[in-house]
């Protein structure tokens, strides 16, 4: 049978990071900081950490003894060890998103948390839009240039798949005012989020297609004042280890009381 063509080139992925600079991960820093937030508002002490990430030093000093791995397809987590995974931002680049928090349950010990967060399906939409138009206009093609990310209900999905418990996917939307185009594109590079699409053009882009894109984007996505407006989507992914202890939903049919009655209404029936 022959394997399917991976999404991600995972040789250009690692040289778009090995590439980034270190002062230019302000997303990378939102979903530390998100991660962090979260954990802190859990009732619920964490001993034994293990973090997914492709810039670990983001990490060192933040959460103290963990067990910090790099993005790989098969992550060198220990086997119920962690009482607390974290997957920081690479869970869009990876080919087997299923696989990857598949992993990090197993990582888990019963009543584990996951927290993970990926960029979703409305990043850079107005740079994508943009691209495709200018393409199309200039070439009569479109090529992918822009990595297809999920939407928060797909995500939410795929803990249920991953066999996580209490599965919860919310998103919190960052928008982000750049003087151009060119420095957006120029901060895509320094955070090593540029393409890495295996279906890529590996030509250079046409640079009248990159002018009438950076003139589509002034005109369709101005900021406040003045530059361009581009927006992060980041998707916070939530889920438990399985474990006894945990709320579990009743069976239908099992309340014991009305709701009519809780709300001090009287009931309707529907008709049939």
């Amino acid at each position: 049978m022959t394997q399917p063509t991976p999404l991600t080139d995972l040789q250009a992925l690692a040289r778009n990071r090995a590439r980034a600079d270190g002062s230019s991960l302000f997303l990378q820093e939102a979903a530390r900081d998100e991660i962090k937030d979260r954990v802190a508002m859990v009732n619920k002490s964490f001993s034994s950490t293990g973090i997914v990430a492709a810039f670990p030093e983001l990490w060192h000093r933040h959460i103290e003894g963990a067990q910090i791995v790099d993005e790989a397809e098969t992550l060198p987590l220990s086997q119920g060890k962690h009482d607390l995974v974290i997957h920081s931002l690479g869970l869009h680049w990876a080919n087997d998103p299923v696989g990857q928090l598949i992993q990090c349950r197993r990582a888990l010990c019963a009543d584990g948390l996951l927290l993970a967060v990926a960029l979703g399906g409305q990043t850079l939409h107005e740079l994508q839009a943009c691209l495709a138009e200018a393409e199309i206009a200039e070439t009569g093609g479109l090529s992918p240039r822009v990595a297809p990310m999920a939407e928060v209900r797909d995500l939410g999905a795929l803990l249920q798949r991953a066999g996580f418990a209490l599965p919860v996917a919310d998103t919190v939307p960052l928008r982000v005012q750049y003087q151009s185009i060119w420095h957006l594109m120029h901060d895509l590079r320094a955070m090593g989020e540029t393409n890495a699409l295996t279906s890529r053009s590996r030509l250079p882009t046409r640079a009248n297609i990159l002018k009438r894109a950076a003139d589509i984007y002034a005109a369709t996505f101005p900021g406040d004042d003045s530059g361009v407006i581009a927006t992060f989507e980041l998707i916070v992914l939530t889920g438990w280890a399985p474990d006894d202890s945990q709320q579990k939903p009743l069976r239908p049919g099992s309340a014991r009381a009305r709701l009519a009655d809780a709300l001090r209404t009287d009931e309707t029936s529907l008709p049939d």
